[in-house]
């Protein structure tokens, strides 16, 4: 047949995050893009730590994007901390290998 046979292909990223300045309470997105075939599965680490979606947790405020990209229903920031201030990379993995993001940092606006 003529047809070509679609090569395997380790993953790559073809949109990286960039810095997100965020408001407290308000809505997120980091956006994050890779290719690769077997499709890649997307992991967002912050500050080496996996980050927990609401694929895990169902409560979580953070949802993973079917592109990849990760979405913080509202930025979280109380007295005690600034759990979503840090520094974000994606990961995409599949069978022939994994590729990493650039960094991006995710600050939250001053009160």
């Amino acid at each position: 047949g003529s047809h070509t046979q679609l090569e395997d292909t380790a993953p790559r990223i073809v949109e990286h995050p960039t810095d997100v300045l965020a408001s407290k309470g308000e809505p997120a997105t980091l956006s994050c893009k890779a290719e690769g075939r077997p499709a890649p599965v997307v992991e967002w680490y912050k500050d080496g730590e996996r980050v927990e979606t609401d694929r895990e947790d169902p409560r979580s405020h953070r949802t993973l994007l079917p592109g990849g990209s990760l979405f913080f229903l509202r930025i979280l920031h109380g007295r005690r901390g600034k759990p979503d201030e840090g520094v974000y990379v994606c990961v995409a993995r599949n069978y022939l290998g994994e590729a990493t993001s650039r960094n991006a940092s995710l600050e939250v606006a001053g009160e």
